[in-house]
């Protein structure tokens, strides 16, 4: 058996941060696809991804008409049935009895203010984010204040290369 050397191994924010893009891949919301992971000792306890409530017409078929219309990015959001990544990994875990407290949040897009709320209220204590998508000075004053971390990934936070022992 060989050994393949040299290859550099990503380091945990970067695996993490790879499969959450992979999940946004299942996001159904016809506007973007967003996906967070819930990590709590380096084990992934929930995922989620954007789109209509479950039981609900997807997004990209029409099932929300907001998204489906030509209403601009950003506004009228209180018109989407659309749900957040972030929501949506917060109450799978609830669904299955999964506790997230003191947990680590990686999300494709910075979260939004409601989405700041679950998660703060849900104990978790870092998020970690892909893209900034008006990630408001509000959002981040009440993580601040509430103790939660955050901090957008940084491009190339590969590990270390692999060496043969």
């Amino acid at each position: 058996m060989s050994k393949i050397t040299g290859f550099a191994r990503p380091g945990w924010d970067e695996y993490f941060m790879d499969i959450a893009r992979v999940v946004a891949r299942r996001g159904n919301c016809s506007r973007r696809q967003v996906a967070a992971l819930i990590v709590k000792d380096r084990r992934i306890i929930s995922t989620g991804y954007n789109g209509t409530p479950r039981g609900v017409r997807n997004c990209c078929d029409g099932g929300c008409p907001r998204c489906a219309g030509s209403t601009p990015s950003g506004s009228r959001l209180d018109e989407c049935i659309c749900c957040h990544a972030e929501e949506n990994a917060i109450t799978q875990a609830a669904c299955h009895g999964i506790a997230v407290a003191g947990a680590t949040l990686y999300v494709t897009l910075s979260p939004c203010l409601t989405c700041a709320k679950m998660i703060v209220n849900s104990g978790m204590l870092e998020v970690v984010y892909a893209e900034e998508y008006e990630f408001a000075r509000q959002t981040k004053a009440l993580f601040r204040e509430a103790g939660v971390r955050f901090r957008k990934l940084k491009p190339g936070t590969a590990g270390k290369p692999c060496q043969p022992r």
